[in-house]
Protein backbone atom coordinates (compact mmCIF):
# COMPACT_ATOMS: atom_id res chain seq x y z
CA UNK A 1 0.00 0.00 0.00
CA UNK A 2 1.34 3.43 -0.86
CA UNK A 3 1.71 5.82 2.01
CA UNK A 4 -1.05 8.37 2.33
CA UNK A 5 -0.01 11.95 3.08
CA UNK A 6 0.11 12.94 6.73
CA UNK A 7 -3.19 14.34 7.89
CA UNK A 8 -3.52 17.00 10.51
CA UNK A 9 0.09 17.52 11.63
CA UNK A 10 -1.14 20.15 14.00
CA UNK A 11 -0.29 21.80 17.23
CA UNK A 12 -3.18 21.08 19.56
CA UNK A 13 -5.86 20.72 16.88
CA UNK A 14 -8.85 18.95 18.35
CA UNK A 15 -11.10 18.68 15.31
CA UNK A 16 -11.06 15.31 13.57
CA UNK A 17 -10.08 15.55 9.91
CA UNK A 18 -12.47 12.95 8.51
CA UNK A 19 -16.12 12.63 7.71
CA UNK A 20 -17.18 10.01 10.26
CA UNK A 21 -20.23 10.79 12.37
CA UNK A 22 -19.37 12.83 15.44
CA UNK A 23 -18.67 11.03 18.70
CA UNK A 24 -18.25 12.45 22.17
CA UNK A 25 -15.16 14.59 22.68
CA UNK A 26 -13.96 16.06 25.94
CA UNK A 27 -13.39 19.78 26.43
CA UNK A 28 -9.74 20.35 25.59
CA UNK A 29 -7.12 20.76 28.26
CA UNK A 30 -5.38 24.14 28.14
CA UNK A 31 -3.29 24.76 25.04
CA UNK A 32 -0.22 26.95 24.79
CA UNK A 33 2.47 27.78 22.21
CA UNK A 34 5.34 25.31 22.36
CA UNK A 35 7.86 27.99 23.31
CA UNK A 36 5.85 29.12 26.32
CA UNK A 37 6.09 25.57 27.71
CA UNK A 38 9.84 25.41 27.25
CA UNK A 39 9.81 23.47 23.97
CA UNK A 40 11.77 24.22 20.84
CA UNK A 41 8.98 24.31 18.26
CA UNK A 42 11.13 22.93 15.44
CA UNK A 43 12.28 19.97 17.48
CA UNK A 44 8.76 19.36 18.76
CA UNK A 45 7.54 19.29 15.16
CA UNK A 46 10.09 16.53 14.59
CA UNK A 47 8.05 14.31 16.91
CA UNK A 48 5.02 14.63 14.65
CA UNK A 49 7.14 14.20 11.52
CA UNK A 50 8.68 11.00 12.85
CA UNK A 51 5.30 9.52 13.79
CA UNK A 52 4.05 10.33 10.29
CA UNK A 53 7.13 8.73 8.72
CA UNK A 54 6.22 5.37 10.28
CA UNK A 55 2.77 5.14 8.68
CA UNK A 56 2.35 1.91 6.69
CA UNK A 57 5.57 0.64 8.22
CA UNK A 58 4.91 0.38 11.96
CA UNK A 59 1.14 1.00 11.88
CA UNK A 60 -1.67 2.20 9.60
CA UNK A 61 -2.37 5.28 11.73
CA UNK A 62 -1.34 7.06 14.90
CA UNK A 63 -2.02 10.02 17.16
CA UNK A 64 0.69 11.57 19.33
CA UNK A 65 0.17 14.08 22.13
CA UNK A 66 2.94 15.90 24.02
CA UNK A 67 2.52 18.47 26.77
CA UNK A 68 3.99 20.12 29.84
CA UNK A 69 2.74 22.10 32.81
CA UNK A 70 -0.83 20.98 32.31
CA UNK A 71 -1.06 22.13 28.69
CA UNK A 72 -0.90 20.47 25.31
CA UNK A 73 1.87 21.57 23.00
CA UNK A 74 1.36 18.96 20.29
CA UNK A 75 -1.58 16.87 19.15
CA UNK A 76 -0.88 15.30 15.78
CA UNK A 77 -2.59 12.65 13.69
CA UNK A 78 -1.05 10.66 10.84
CA UNK A 79 -2.07 7.88 8.51
CA UNK A 80 -5.33 6.09 7.97
CA UNK A 81 -7.68 3.82 9.85
CA UNK A 82 -6.58 0.47 8.55
CA UNK A 83 -5.06 -1.63 5.81
CA UNK A 84 -8.43 -1.69 4.04
CA UNK A 85 -9.76 1.64 5.35
CA UNK A 86 -8.21 4.71 3.70
CA UNK A 87 -10.07 7.28 5.79
CA UNK A 88 -7.57 9.58 7.50
CA UNK A 89 -6.97 9.23 11.22
CA UNK A 90 -7.92 12.36 13.18
CA UNK A 91 -6.68 13.73 16.50
CA UNK A 92 -9.82 12.50 18.28
CA UNK A 93 -9.82 8.99 16.80
CA UNK A 94 -10.55 6.35 19.44
CA UNK A 95 -8.18 3.42 19.96
CA UNK A 96 -8.28 0.11 21.80
CA UNK A 97 -5.92 0.82 24.73
CA UNK A 98 -5.13 -2.85 25.43
CA UNK A 99 -2.94 -3.03 28.57
CA UNK A 100 -3.16 0.70 29.21
CA UNK A 101 -6.42 -0.51 30.76
CA UNK A 102 -4.31 -1.83 33.64
CA UNK A 103 -3.14 1.65 34.64
CA UNK A 104 -5.77 4.10 33.36
CA UNK A 105 -8.54 1.91 34.74
CA UNK A 106 -7.60 -0.79 37.24
CA UNK A 107 -4.68 0.96 38.95
CA UNK A 108 -6.65 4.19 39.30
CA UNK A 109 -9.48 2.26 40.97
CA UNK A 110 -6.94 0.79 43.40
CA UNK A 111 -5.55 4.26 44.14
CA UNK A 112 -9.02 5.47 45.05
CA UNK A 113 -9.68 2.48 47.30
CA UNK A 114 -6.32 2.81 49.05
CA UNK A 115 -6.95 6.52 49.62
CA UNK A 116 -10.36 5.69 51.07
CA UNK A 117 -8.86 3.08 53.40
CA UNK A 118 -10.80 0.26 51.76
CA UNK A 119 -7.83 -1.56 50.21
CA UNK A 120 -4.67 -2.57 52.09
CA UNK A 121 -1.69 -3.06 49.80
CA UNK A 122 -0.08 -5.60 52.11
CA UNK A 123 -3.22 -7.58 52.87
CA UNK A 124 -3.53 -11.09 51.45
CA UNK A 125 -5.68 -11.30 48.36
CA UNK A 126 -7.76 -13.98 50.09
CA UNK A 127 -9.03 -11.36 52.57
CA UNK A 128 -11.05 -9.87 49.72
CA UNK A 129 -11.33 -12.86 47.40
CA UNK A 130 -11.60 -16.20 49.26
CA UNK A 131 -12.03 -18.01 45.95
CA UNK A 132 -8.38 -17.27 45.15
CA UNK A 133 -7.08 -20.59 46.40
CA UNK A 134 -4.27 -23.07 45.93
CA UNK A 135 -0.78 -23.79 47.29
CA UNK A 136 1.05 -20.64 48.52
CA UNK A 137 -1.82 -18.39 47.45
CA UNK A 138 -2.45 -17.35 51.04
CA UNK A 139 0.90 -15.51 50.78
CA UNK A 140 -0.09 -13.41 47.76
CA UNK A 141 -0.77 -9.76 48.63
CA UNK A 142 -2.36 -6.89 46.75
CA UNK A 143 1.12 -5.37 46.37
CA UNK A 144 2.28 -8.58 44.68
CA UNK A 145 -0.52 -8.29 42.12
CA UNK A 146 0.27 -4.64 41.38
CA UNK A 147 3.97 -5.36 40.89
CA UNK A 148 3.49 -8.56 38.86
CA UNK A 149 5.37 -10.56 41.49
CA UNK A 150 2.48 -12.75 42.68
CA UNK A 151 3.85 -15.97 41.21
CA UNK A 152 0.91 -16.28 38.82
CA UNK A 153 1.73 -17.25 35.23
CA UNK A 154 1.52 -14.59 32.57
CA UNK A 155 -1.49 -15.95 30.71
CA UNK A 156 -3.71 -18.87 29.89
CA UNK A 157 -6.18 -19.27 26.99
CA UNK A 158 -9.36 -18.44 28.85
CA UNK A 159 -11.11 -17.73 25.57
CA UNK A 160 -10.74 -21.44 24.74
CA UNK A 161 -11.19 -22.86 28.24
CA UNK A 162 -14.14 -20.80 29.48
CA UNK A 163 -17.61 -20.15 28.14
CA UNK A 164 -18.40 -16.84 29.84
CA UNK A 165 -17.11 -14.32 32.41
CA UNK A 166 -17.94 -16.34 35.56
CA UNK A 167 -16.26 -19.49 34.26
CA UNK A 168 -13.20 -17.48 33.15
CA UNK A 169 -12.88 -15.91 36.61
CA UNK A 170 -13.18 -19.31 38.25
CA UNK A 171 -10.29 -20.58 36.14
CA UNK A 172 -8.15 -17.57 37.07
CA UNK A 173 -8.89 -17.99 40.78
CA UNK A 174 -7.76 -21.60 40.75
CA UNK A 175 -4.73 -21.24 38.48
CA UNK A 176 -1.66 -22.58 40.36
CA UNK A 177 1.27 -20.28 41.08
CA UNK A 178 4.43 -20.85 39.07
CA UNK A 179 6.77 -19.41 41.72
CA UNK A 180 6.68 -18.30 45.34
CA UNK A 181 5.13 -14.83 45.79
CA UNK A 182 7.60 -11.95 45.72
CA UNK A 183 10.48 -13.90 44.20
CA UNK A 184 10.10 -13.32 40.46
CA UNK A 185 8.69 -10.69 38.09
CA UNK A 186 6.27 -12.11 35.54
CA UNK A 187 4.02 -9.65 33.72
CA UNK A 188 0.66 -11.29 34.33
CA UNK A 189 -2.73 -10.66 32.80
CA UNK A 190 -4.07 -13.22 35.27
CA UNK A 191 -2.84 -11.04 38.14
CA UNK A 192 -4.73 -8.06 36.74
CA UNK A 193 -7.89 -10.12 36.38
CA UNK A 194 -7.52 -11.25 39.99
CA UNK A 195 -7.07 -7.66 41.14
CA UNK A 196 -10.12 -6.61 39.16
CA UNK A 197 -12.15 -9.11 41.17
CA UNK A 198 -10.84 -7.59 44.40
CA UNK A 199 -11.95 -4.12 43.24
CA UNK A 200 -15.35 -5.42 42.23
CA UNK A 201 -15.77 -7.24 45.53
CA UNK A 202 -14.94 -4.09 47.54
CA UNK A 203 -17.05 -1.70 45.46
CA UNK A 204 -19.95 -4.02 44.74
CA UNK A 205 -19.88 -2.87 41.11
CA UNK A 206 -18.54 -4.23 37.86
CA UNK A 207 -15.30 -2.47 37.00
CA UNK A 208 -16.62 -0.61 33.97
CA UNK A 209 -19.48 0.94 35.92
CA UNK A 210 -17.26 1.91 38.84
CA UNK A 211 -14.69 3.62 36.62
CA UNK A 212 -17.33 5.40 34.56
CA UNK A 213 -18.90 6.91 37.68
CA UNK A 214 -15.78 7.56 39.76
CA UNK A 215 -13.13 8.46 37.18
CA UNK A 216 -14.14 8.99 33.56
CA UNK A 217 -17.33 11.00 33.98
CA UNK A 218 -15.92 13.30 36.68
CA UNK A 219 -12.78 13.91 34.66
CA UNK A 220 -14.81 14.71 31.57
CA UNK A 221 -13.30 11.77 29.65
CA UNK A 222 -16.34 11.37 27.43
CA UNK A 223 -14.54 9.29 24.79
CA UNK A 224 -13.22 6.74 27.30
CA UNK A 225 -15.12 3.61 28.19
CA UNK A 226 -15.45 -0.15 27.95
CA UNK A 227 -17.93 -1.57 25.44
CA UNK A 228 -18.11 1.39 23.04
CA UNK A 229 -21.60 1.91 21.62
CA UNK A 230 -22.48 1.29 18.01
CA UNK A 231 -22.52 5.00 17.16
CA UNK A 232 -18.80 5.23 18.00
CA UNK A 233 -17.87 2.51 15.52
CA UNK A 234 -16.69 4.74 12.69
CA UNK A 235 -14.47 6.71 15.05
CA UNK A 236 -12.62 3.64 16.35
CA UNK A 237 -9.46 2.39 14.67
CA UNK A 238 -9.75 -1.32 13.76
CA UNK A 239 -7.27 -3.80 15.20
CA UNK A 240 -6.50 -7.31 14.01
CA UNK A 241 -8.04 -9.82 11.68
CA UNK A 242 -8.65 -12.42 14.40
CA UNK A 243 -7.71 -15.88 13.12
CA UNK A 244 -7.94 -17.79 16.42
CA UNK A 245 -11.17 -16.80 18.20
CA UNK A 246 -13.67 -14.62 16.36
CA UNK A 247 -12.36 -15.15 12.80
CA UNK A 248 -13.04 -11.65 11.50
CA UNK A 249 -11.69 -8.11 11.60
CA UNK A 250 -11.97 -6.69 15.11
CA UNK A 251 -13.36 -3.17 15.31
CA UNK A 252 -15.16 -1.38 18.14
CA UNK A 253 -14.77 -4.45 20.36
CA UNK A 254 -11.83 -5.46 22.50
CA UNK A 255 -8.88 -6.98 20.64
CA UNK A 256 -7.70 -9.16 23.54
CA UNK A 257 -9.24 -12.62 23.22
CA UNK A 258 -9.52 -13.31 26.94
CA UNK A 259 -11.18 -9.94 27.56
CA UNK A 260 -13.52 -10.76 24.70
CA UNK A 261 -14.50 -14.02 26.36
CA UNK A 262 -15.21 -12.03 29.54
CA UNK A 263 -17.73 -9.86 27.72
CA UNK A 264 -15.31 -7.01 26.98
CA UNK A 265 -14.79 -5.90 30.59
CA UNK A 266 -11.60 -6.87 32.39
CA UNK A 267 -8.83 -5.38 34.47
CA UNK A 268 -6.16 -6.28 31.95
CA UNK A 269 -7.79 -4.99 28.73
CA UNK A 270 -11.00 -3.57 27.34
CA UNK A 271 -10.77 0.22 27.59
CA UNK A 272 -11.09 2.47 24.53
CA UNK A 273 -10.00 6.11 24.55
CA UNK A 274 -8.61 9.06 22.60
CA UNK A 275 -5.45 11.13 22.95
CA UNK A 276 -7.29 14.25 24.22
CA UNK A 277 -8.97 12.18 26.93
CA UNK A 278 -5.69 10.61 28.00
CA UNK A 279 -4.07 14.04 28.07
CA UNK A 280 -6.73 15.10 30.56
CA UNK A 281 -5.97 12.03 32.64
CA UNK A 282 -2.21 12.68 32.68
CA UNK A 283 -2.64 16.31 33.68
CA UNK A 284 -4.97 15.26 36.49
CA UNK A 285 -2.68 12.52 37.79
CA UNK A 286 0.45 14.66 37.67
CA UNK A 287 -1.30 17.41 39.59
CA UNK A 288 -2.72 14.98 42.17
CA UNK A 289 0.84 13.81 42.90
CA UNK A 290 1.81 17.33 44.00
CA UNK A 291 -1.51 18.61 45.37
CA UNK A 292 -1.09 18.19 49.13
CA UNK A 293 -4.39 19.97 49.80
CA UNK A 294 -6.40 17.56 47.60
CA UNK A 295 -9.00 20.27 47.16
CA UNK A 296 -9.89 20.42 43.50
CA UNK A 297 -13.60 19.98 42.90
CA UNK A 298 -15.28 21.16 39.70
CA UNK A 299 -13.91 24.05 37.69
CA UNK A 300 -10.89 25.42 39.48
CA UNK A 301 -8.08 27.85 38.92
CA UNK A 302 -4.79 25.97 38.82
CA UNK A 303 -1.22 26.96 38.02
CA UNK A 304 -2.07 25.80 34.50
CA UNK A 305 -5.24 27.86 34.08
CA UNK A 306 -8.89 27.01 34.70
CA UNK A 307 -9.43 23.25 34.60
CA UNK A 308 -12.14 20.76 35.44
CA UNK A 309 -10.63 18.85 38.35
CA UNK A 310 -13.29 16.58 39.78
CA UNK A 311 -14.14 14.09 42.47
CA UNK A 312 -11.24 11.64 42.02
CA UNK A 313 -8.77 14.42 42.75
CA UNK A 314 -10.36 15.00 46.13
CA UNK A 315 -10.20 11.36 47.20
CA UNK A 316 -6.79 10.29 45.97
CA UNK A 317 -4.21 11.58 48.39
CA UNK A 318 -1.00 13.03 47.03
CA UNK A 319 1.04 10.49 48.97
CA UNK A 320 -1.02 7.64 47.50
CA UNK A 321 -0.52 8.87 43.95
CA UNK A 322 3.18 9.29 44.61
CA UNK A 323 3.47 5.79 46.10
CA UNK A 324 1.78 4.17 43.11
CA UNK A 325 4.17 5.81 40.65
CA UNK A 326 7.46 5.05 42.44
CA UNK A 327 9.49 1.91 41.80
CA UNK A 328 8.80 -0.77 44.43
CA UNK A 329 11.89 -2.95 43.95
CA UNK A 330 9.72 -6.06 44.28
CA UNK A 331 11.29 -8.44 43.58
CA UNK A 332 14.69 -6.77 43.99
CA UNK A 333 15.81 -5.19 40.72
CA UNK A 334 12.36 -5.09 39.12
CA UNK A 335 11.31 -1.82 37.48
CA UNK A 336 7.64 -1.83 38.44
CA UNK A 337 5.87 0.76 40.51
CA UNK A 338 2.33 -0.13 41.64
CA UNK A 339 0.56 -0.88 38.40
CA UNK A 340 2.77 1.56 36.52
CA UNK A 341 6.17 0.79 35.03
CA UNK A 342 9.36 2.86 35.23
CA UNK A 343 12.24 3.16 32.72
CA UNK A 344 14.46 0.12 32.41
CA UNK A 345 17.95 0.29 33.92
CA UNK A 346 19.26 -1.42 30.79
CA UNK A 347 18.21 1.51 28.60
CA UNK A 348 15.91 -0.67 26.46
CA UNK A 349 12.47 0.68 27.24
CA UNK A 350 9.43 2.24 25.63
CA UNK A 351 10.44 5.30 27.69
CA UNK A 352 13.53 5.70 25.52
CA UNK A 353 16.81 6.74 27.10
CA UNK A 354 16.23 10.38 28.02
CA UNK A 355 13.31 10.49 30.45
CA UNK A 356 14.23 10.71 34.12
CA UNK A 357 14.33 7.70 36.44
CA UNK A 358 11.29 9.13 38.22
CA UNK A 359 9.24 8.74 35.04
CA UNK A 360 6.35 6.29 34.97
CA UNK A 361 4.27 4.86 32.17
CA UNK A 362 2.89 1.79 30.45
CA UNK A 363 2.29 0.23 27.06
CA UNK A 364 -0.52 -1.65 25.35
CA UNK A 365 -0.27 -4.60 22.97
CA UNK A 366 -2.30 -2.89 20.24
CA UNK A 367 0.40 -0.22 19.91
CA UNK A 368 -0.39 2.28 22.65
CA UNK A 369 1.83 3.91 25.25
CA UNK A 370 1.85 6.69 27.81
CA UNK A 371 4.77 8.18 29.76
CA UNK A 372 4.95 10.94 32.35
CA UNK A 373 8.15 12.56 33.62
CA UNK A 374 7.62 14.48 36.90
CA UNK A 375 11.10 16.03 36.72
CA UNK A 376 10.21 17.76 33.45
CA UNK A 377 6.43 17.93 34.08
CA UNK A 378 6.18 16.23 30.68
CA UNK A 379 3.72 13.76 29.24
CA UNK A 380 3.98 11.78 26.00
CA UNK A 381 1.04 9.79 24.61
CA UNK A 382 1.20 7.57 21.53
CA UNK A 383 -1.86 5.74 20.24
CA UNK A 384 -1.62 3.41 17.23
CA UNK A 385 -3.28 0.30 15.84
CA UNK A 386 -0.04 -1.48 14.99
CA UNK A 387 -1.83 -4.87 15.10
CA UNK A 388 -3.83 -4.03 11.97
CA UNK A 389 -4.04 -6.21 10.02
CA UNK A 390 -1.77 -8.56 12.03
CA UNK A 391 0.15 -8.60 15.32
CA UNK A 392 3.26 -9.84 13.52
CA UNK A 393 4.41 -6.24 12.99
CA UNK A 394 6.60 -5.32 16.01
CA UNK A 395 8.24 -2.13 14.72
CA UNK A 396 6.32 -0.20 17.37
CA UNK A 397 8.98 -1.32 19.87
CA UNK A 398 11.50 1.05 18.31
CA UNK A 399 8.97 3.77 17.51
CA UNK A 400 7.85 4.22 21.12
CA UNK A 401 11.39 4.77 22.38
CA UNK A 402 12.18 7.22 19.59
CA UNK A 403 9.02 9.25 20.24
CA UNK A 404 9.91 9.57 23.93
CA UNK A 405 13.49 10.58 23.12
CA UNK A 406 12.42 13.16 20.54
CA UNK A 407 9.92 14.66 22.99
CA UNK A 408 12.59 14.93 25.68
CA UNK A 409 15.04 16.45 23.19
CA UNK A 410 12.48 19.13 22.30
CA UNK A 411 12.66 20.63 25.78
CA UNK A 412 14.87 23.70 26.04
CA UNK A 413 14.15 24.70 29.62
Amino acid sequence: MSRLPNVGIAMAVLAACHTSPPAPTSPPIPVAPAESLGFDSTRLAAVAAFVASQVDSAYPGAVVAVGRHGRLALLSAAGHYGADDPRPIGPTTIFDLASLTKVIGLTTACMILVSEGKLDLDAPVQRYLPEFRGPMKEQVTIRHLLTHSSGLPAWRPLFREATDRPSALALVDTTPLDTAPGTRFVYSDLGAITLMQVVERITGERLDRYLAARVFAPLGMTATRYLPPREWRDRIAPTEIDTVFRHRLIRAEVHDENAGRMGGVSGHAGLFSSAPDLARFTVWLMQVRTDTTSICHGMAETPYGKMYLPTPCSIIRAETADLFTVRQNLPPGATRALGWDTPSDSGYSSAGTKLSRRSFGHTGFTGTSIWMDPDRDLFVILLTNRVNPTRANTKILQVRAMVADLAADAIER
